[in-house]
């Protein structure tokens, strides 16, 4: 078990895609997935990518469970998500405030689709296939964009709605995401 240091905006690892996992049997990838928990944990995520840790590998994990950062949300539940394959289920696209460990004291408003299927892989390499909307999908975009070297503030559409989360929402003591 341990907490990784995670990489930040500017970090040309984050900009990498990663490749995908092809060794579910691998000690080194039960490890990383237990470091990213770790991490994800004690830093107060909702989400963490294997490229946020320097590891080039297609592995998201994502958990949103009563956590009082996202009060008014439905609970996502704990997923470790290998090679995933997203596919969105309309055209619909819903703006939404985002965070990120990598870009840290920063938020923005992002549009993403409202609802999607995502397919892959558990730790263990058995078949996840969920279709899912609103913060769940949110959450499932942010972290898989990062395995195609994505941060969030390339979705911006208007940087008006973008800059330092103390700035925007004053006295409401959010943390990154």
């Amino acid at each position: 078990m341990a907490i990784r240091e995670v990489l930040k905006m500017g970090d040309p690892r984050l900009l990498a895609p990663a490749r995908p996992v092809e060794d579910f049997a691998s000690l080194d990838l039960a490890q990383l997935i237990v470091d990213m928990h770790d991490t994800m944990r004690a830093l107060n995520g909702a989400g963490l990518a294997a490229p946020q840790i320097g590891v080039g590998l297609q592995v998201v994990i994502f958990e949103v469970n009563a956590n009082p950062r996202y009060p008014d949300v439905d609970q996502v539940p704990f997923t470790v998500l290998v090679n995933p394959v997203l596919t969105p289920l309309s055209d619909v696209m819903e703006e939404g405030w985002e965070g990120c460990l990598s870009v840290p004291g920063m938020r923005g408003l992002v549009p993403r689709h409202a609802a999607l299927r995502y397919q892959g892989f558990d730790a263990a390499g058995q078949p996840i296939d969920r279709s899912v909307s609103g913060f769940h999908a949110r959450v499932v975009q942010h972290e898989v964009d990062h395995l195609h070297g994505i941060l969030y503030p390339m979705r911006i559409r208007d940087l008006r709605y973008f800059g330092f989360t103390d700035t925007l929402f004053p006295g409401q003591n959010l943390q990154d995401d």
